[in-house]
């Protein structure tokens, strides 16, 4: 663990939950739960990615494949990890896929399944895991959001209209869940320099011209998100729920 982070003794033994956990910014979050000594269940449709990340962390994570588009499998695996860890006290809806696309080419089809890679998962994970968490006498749930929306991003309105929804999502199920001491958030990220991300947009150009928009012109590495992710799940975050925290150096 990096000695400058900070350690969240309330995270010890947690279970966590978290889709999307292969790659990218969740396989940090996977990481860095586990730093904290919590136990974690991940889901995320690369089976090679996902089988060689658990493996390489250990005993407390486990990992599930699943198409999270299918909702039947998404409560099949989120019930297999629950199996082999318990329910879940902290759940991390993070998969998303931001494809580029022009608003003429998009078909209802289309629209529709980006709605479901990126929003309405997201409202059946919270369904599958709230019971568990009322039972526990509480828990944390994290909605992953995106800058992109509020810095009137384009070429990519599927996933900018999934993204601002959930916004909604969050605050109504805060207020939904509240009575249950159960926390939840929104954390939107930035651009964040995932291998993803470097691999099929990055440019000189585009970099300069996102700095030029940022307060902090450093880039933003996966780990910052993750660590955001941390603290919302962990009992430093007990009175912050229904809000948003962004991860996105100051863009404007």
């Amino acid at each position: 663990m990096t000695s400058n982070f900070a350690v969240y003794p309330s995270l010890k033994d947690k279970v966590v939950f978290i889709t999307g956990g292969a790659s990218g910014i969740g396989a940090d979050m996977v990481r860095a739960f586990a730093e904290q000594g919590a136990k974690i269940g991940f889901v995320d449709i690369d089976e090679s990615g996902g089988a060689a990340l658990s493996k390489q962390l250990g005993a407390n994570v486990a990992f599930e494949t699943c198409d999270l588009r299918n909702i039947e499998q998404l409560k099949s695996a989120f019930a297999n990890l629950a199996d082999q860890l318990g329910d879940a006290t902290i759940l991390v809806n993070n998969a998303a896929r931001d494809d580029r696309h022009g608003w003429q080419e998009v078909t209802p089809d289309y629209w529709d399944e980006r709605l479901g890679s990126n929003l309405r998962h997201q409202f059946f994970a919270i369904q599958a895991v709230a019971p568990g968490m009322i039972d526990a006498g509480g828990g944390s749930i994290i909605n992953m959001g995106s800058n992109s929306w509020w810095e009137a991003g384009g070429n990519m309105p599927a996933y900018t209209t999934s993204k601002a929804a959930v916004h909604g999502l969050t605050r109504t199920m805060a207020r939904d869940l509240g009575e249950h001491r159960i926390r939840v958030n929104t954390v939107v990220p930035g651009w964040i320099m995932t291998a993803r991300q470097k691999e099929l947009w990055v440019t000189e150009e585009s970099i300069e011209k996102h700095r030029a928009r940022q307060c902090l012109k450093d880039l933003i590495d996966p780990i910052y998100v993750a660590r955001m992710v941390l603290f919302l799940a962990s009992d430093d975050a007990a009175m912050c729920t229904a809000n948003n925290y962004m991860v996105e150096a100051g863009s404007i």
